[in-house]
């Protein structure tokens, strides 16, 4: 466990409970994510993570969000109320965790790429096996497999459910930077709509 995660007690935690805060721009929310810690109570615990690396995806116009293609079963969740979890797999093999954001009904949400586990180690090992600690929740489909995450928690609010967010203890410096494998979505590939703790060891590898 690294030195940021020892002074994070979970007993701390305090979840965030204002849907407003979600309802933002998902490059507004994005940034505001890093440092917040992602909490699952799950059946066999809890687990909880420190957010290190997220992704922003803009909405219809933003060719690499999953938006862009209009409304379907896969994706409604991102054209409802801000402050719900969209879970989708991708491969038919990874969970990838996302946060629905606005600005009101703008389907617009975050990709959590990768976080520092700080709580719940055990339990997110029982799906990720013996990697080092930092690779736990490094990349999306990491993170989705370590925090239990699959799509039967797609649309769980994160206000009252299982899965949430809690409040970060310090503001951490941000690095910018593109978007990993969108290089199909023309010139959104080279927007920097991914926001990253810079040098923590636990951001993914992409």
């Amino acid at each position: 466990m690294t030195a940021v995660a020892a002074r994070e007690p979970a007993a701390e935690l305090r979840r965030i409970t204002d849907r407003a805060w979600f309802d933002r721009p998902s490059a507004e929310v994005a940034p505001d994510l890093l440092g917040t810690f992602l909490v699952h109570d799950t059946p066999r615990g809890r687990v909880v993570g420190r957010v290190v690396e997220v992704e922003a995806y803009q909405g219809p116009e933003d060719l690499a969000a999953h938006s862009s293609h209009g409304r379907t079963d896969r994706n409604a969740v991102m054209f409802g109320p801000p402050g719900y979890l969209y879970v989708y797999l991708v491969y038919g093999l990874h969970h990838c965790a996302n946060v629905v954001c606005g600005p009101g009904a703008k389907p617009e949400a975050v990709l959590l790429r990768a976080a520092a586990i700080v709580e719940g180690a055990s339990i997110a090992r029982e799906h990720r096996g013996a990697v080092p600690d930092e690779r736990l929740a490094a990349g999306p489909g990491n993170l989705g497999a370590a925090f239990a995450l699959n799509r039967a928690h797609n649309g769980l609010d994160l206000l009252n459910g299982p899965v949430w967010l809690a409040d970060g203890h310090d503001t951490p410096a941000i690095e910018r930077s593109p978007r990993v494998g969108v290089g199909y979505a023309d010139d959104w590939a080279a927007a920097a709509l991914r926001f990253s703790i810079p040098h923590d060891p636990h951001r993914s590898r992409g």
